[in-house]
This record gives structure tokens, C-alpha cells and sequence, in this order.
């Protein structure tokens, strides 16, 4: 604790070990001055922070530094990139901006990632609703669930189901060469023409012409944050057999996705939409191509809808 300073050249008490009486006291140099320490303790204190903010920074820095220099994702390598499909991006109306790979629903599958969609090294875009490991929409490849243990069972968060609800189902019927979106809980639910030979995107009815109800439908399946301005993903489907994945990169409800798919995908000129899907959204909401990279809020998936080739 700091003291005050003595008057200049004042007596010392005998027997102290002090100056003889009249001799003047020498000053104390500045640095042993207890303020003196002191004040060399704060300035090493502030030289240990400062070189902690810097560290710090620069691993932020180094965290976060990619390709593009704008996030914290270092995307993978396609050994093989596929091509075979068509990428678009455009506006609806509402201002509504909508990217999509158009190409065949044989050369879709479902993969497991559990990482970021734009860093995976696939091309597609994100898949259905998960908790944390877990998927909550169904996830089906040949009769097996994709995140399971092989089994046509799987286990819970497997994908084997879409967990508590039926809910809107894209499932590509190998066989005859067909996509529909039914209404189910379990894989055995399916209307398929080989058990084994199908995929099975679970999701929310879109309900592409049916204007009138798609809103009650989605709400009967537990469609969350419907009338929230989300981020938004579908799968949808013309009626030449095209499948379209989309993602959105204006915030949006499910009425707004619906509507700018309607007039962005379907409009004059184009081929009439069949049905579709939507997928999760807000975050992760994620596509992956050789045209674009759309993050969503960099959170992992457990799930995508991949292009073979």
C-alpha cells in the first residue's frame, strides 16, 4: 500500500540505524518505490493481456480463413464432381431468391454426412429434420435406413422413420421409375414395387395443386416454424419426371417458399410441377454445387440428398 513521502532532510529517531541528526536522507530511487513496482506490475499485467488478444486473434483469424476467406468451412474434395445436372438461381416476385439443381431422381441418393452440406464431399443439398445425431424424417436407400447399423430396422435416429408424425414422403420407385410423395410413419407404409429398390426422402407435404388444402396438410403433419421467416430447403418434381432440390437464400415462410417455387419452377413455359417436399430449414438449409456454396448458419447436417454423378 502506498505511504506518504517524509519532509526532506527531518531527524531520524537514535538507535534506528537512521542518518546522524542533520544529515539529509538520500531519495529512494524511483524504481523501488513501492508505487514504482506497482507500476511495473500493471505494465507487465497489460503486455500479458495484449499478447493474449493477439493470440487470439490470430486464431480466429486461422479458424476462420477458408477458400473464399469469408467462413469458417474448408470445403472438401470431389474426386469426381458430378455434372449431370443443371443449376439455376432466380428471384420469385416477392423478392424470394431460390437456388436449385434440376437433373434425374436416378441420379439422386440419400448420404449421411454429419458435417456442413457446402463442405461435404458431395454436390446436393440438406435433408430432412434431425436432433443432434438423430434423424427424425425417414432416410431410406434399398430398404435400409442411411444412418443405421446396416438393418432394415436400424434403430431410433436411423431414418427408418419419420419419429412421432406420418408426414409428406418423396420416395423414387426404382423399379417403375417413379417419384411420388406419400403420407407415412414407417418404411412398411410405402407403396413401392421392390422393397429393395427405392429411395425414401422423408419431409413435409408441399402439396403442389392442391392450393386450397396443402396448408392443413402441412399443419396435421407438424410442420415447425411455418409461419416464421425462415430459411428454406424442398425437393420437388415435374411432371417429365425432373427433380429439383431447392434451397433458399431469402428468408422466408412456408407460403413464400411454396409460392416462388410455384412461380420460379412452374411458370409459363416450363414443365407443369408434379409435387414435392419440404426439407428442413433456416440453418440448414445448405446445397453444395460447382455453381454456388450455401452455408446456412455453418451448423452440421446428419443427412443429404447427394448426386451420383
Amino acid at each position: 500500500m502506498d505511504t506518504p513521502p517524509r519532509p526532506s532532510g527531518a531527524q531520524q529517531t537514535p538507535g534506528t540505524g537512521a542518518a546522524p541528526s542533520g544529515a539529509k536522507t538520500a531519495a529512494t530511487p524511483a524504481s523501488e518505490r513501492p508505487e514504482g513496482r506497482g507500476g511495473r506490475r500493471i505494465l507487465r499485467v497489460g503486455f500479458v493481456l495484449l499478447a493474449f488478444a493477439a493470440a487470439l486473434g490470430l486464431l480466429a483469424f486461422l479458424m476462420l480463413r477458408t477458400g473464399d476467406g469469408r467462413s469458417g468451412l474448408q470445403a472438401k474434395p470431389i474426386p469426381k464432381p458430378p455434372s449431370h445436372y443443371d443449376y439455376g438461381t432466380a428471384a420469385a416476385a416477392s423478392g424470394m431468391t431460390l437456388h436449385y439443381l434440376k437433373t434425374d431422381p436416378a441420379n439422386v441418393t440419400l448420404t449421411v454426412v454429419r458435417d456442413n452440406v457446402a463442405i461435404a464431399p458431395y454436390y446436393g443439398i440438406n435433408g430432412g429434420f434431425f436432433y443432434d445425431s438423430a434423424l427424425l424424417s425417414m432416410a431410406i436407400v434399398d430398404g435400409v435406413p442411411v444412418a443405421g447399423d446396416g438393418s432394415a430396422s436400424g434403430g431410433f435416429g436411423s431414418g427408418a422413420e419419420n419419429v412421432k408424425y406420418a408426414r409428406g414422403t418423396l420416395v423414387w420407385d426404382r423399379v417403375s421409375e417413379r417419384l411420388s410423395v406419400q403420407v407415412a410413419s414407417k418404411a412398411a407404409d410405402l407403396d413401392v414395387t421392390d422393397t429393395s429398390s427405392y429411395w425414401a426422402q422423408g419431409g413435409i407435404s408441399m402439396g403442389l395443386g392442391r392450393d386450397a388444402s396443402w396448408y392443413d396438410q402441412a399443419v396435421a403433419e407438424h410442420a415447425p416454424f411455418m409461419d416464421e421467416p425462415r430459411l428454406r430447403s424442398g425437393a420437388v418434381y415435374d411432371k417429365e419426371g425432373s427433380l429439383y432440390l431447392v434451397v433458399s437464400t431469402t428468408r422466408g415462410t412456408l407460403a413464400d417458399f411454396r409460392a416462388a417455387i410455384l412461380e420460379v419452377l412452374g411458370g409459363q413455359g416450363l414443365p407443369a410441377l408434379a409435387d414435392g417436399i419440404f426439407l428442413d430449414g433456416d440453418g440448414s438449409s445448405q446445397l453444395r454445387s460447382r455453381e454456388a456454396s450455401l452455408k446456412g448458419d455453418l451448423r452440421p447436417v446428419v443427412q443429404m440428398m447427394s448426386l451420383l454423378k
